[in-house]
């Protein structure tokens, strides 16, 4: 059976013969065209770490952030189409606030988690819309602990220690099993987090890119915020001499 479309990738509602929706694959296609996002949870919080591509010198610094906050204890990654991140980000935050304001208390992750990706997933289901071209890295801190959740496309959301997506998210991935997550803390997991993306930038492809961090975790008092300027410039400078560390021993 032929692997491209054929007729059937005009409908996000239409199967092909061998069971695939070309839609989805397509709007999984432009996530991975887009900057390598981040997330690490550790045994105290977790850090998110995103490698915003700058196409243009022109643009203004810090425009069009992809980490977002979508109640206190609530923190988003995002990779893919920027417009249709932050359609999914701001019914996050819907979700989020009427769960606040129908219950007084703060939205569950697990909760939040379940009823983004079903909206997600309902636009693969109607002719009439196109599956979202971004997935989403949530992460919190609760009575519980830390838990971090990554929602495709499609609709589909697992749970994890360290998540990648985006253009380098197997490079990521790789250089993320080398951490004992588990027993690292908010503090460790910044420097690392800057480390892998400096790691997976394309320096010849992808010149200029600004690094995004934020944590949540004890360290903020459980909630989600960017990390203060003097931890990023610690994290920024880790990162780039370990990256000048790498360079090095290949050319010996």
């Amino acid at each position: 059976m032929s692997s491209i479309g054929t007729g059937y990738d005009l409908s996000a509602s239409q199967f092909s013969p061998d069971g695939r929706v070309f839609q989805v694959e397509y709007a999984q296609k432009a996530v991975e065209n887009s900057g390598t996002a981040v997330g690490l949870r550790g045994k105290d919080g977790v850090v998110f770490a995103v490698e915003k591509l700058v196409t243009s010198k022109l643009y203004e610094p810090g425009a069009n952030k992809r980490i977002f906050t979508i109640d206190r204890h609530v923190g988003v990654a995002v990779a893919g189409l920027i417009a249709d991140a932050r359609q999914v980000v701001e019914t996050a935050k819907s979700e989020a606030a009427t769960y606040r304001s129908d219950y007084s208390e703060a939205v569950p992750l697990k909760y939040l988690k379940e009823r983004v990706a079903m909206y997600m997933h309902a636009y693969t289901l109607y002719s009439s819309v196109r599956p979202f071209g971004a997935s989403v890295i949530m992460g919190a801190y609760e009575f519980d602990g830390p838990q971090m959740f990554c929602i495709d496309p499609s609709g589909i959301s697992w749970g994890y220690h360290g998540c990648a997506i985006g253009k380098a998210k197997q490079a990521a991935k790789t250089e993320m099993e080398k951490l004992k997550l588990k027993e690292m803390t908010c503090q460790e997991l910044v420097k690392e987090a800057a480390k892998i993306i400096y790691i997976v930038h394309d320096e010849v492809k992808d010149k200029n890119f600004e690094l995004e961090l934020s944590w949540v975790g004890e360290i903020t008092q459980g909630k989600h915020m960017f990390v203060p300027q003097n931890v990023f410039q610690e994290a920024e400078k880790y990162a780039k001499a370990a990256v000048k560390d790498d360079s090095d021993s290949d050319e010996e």
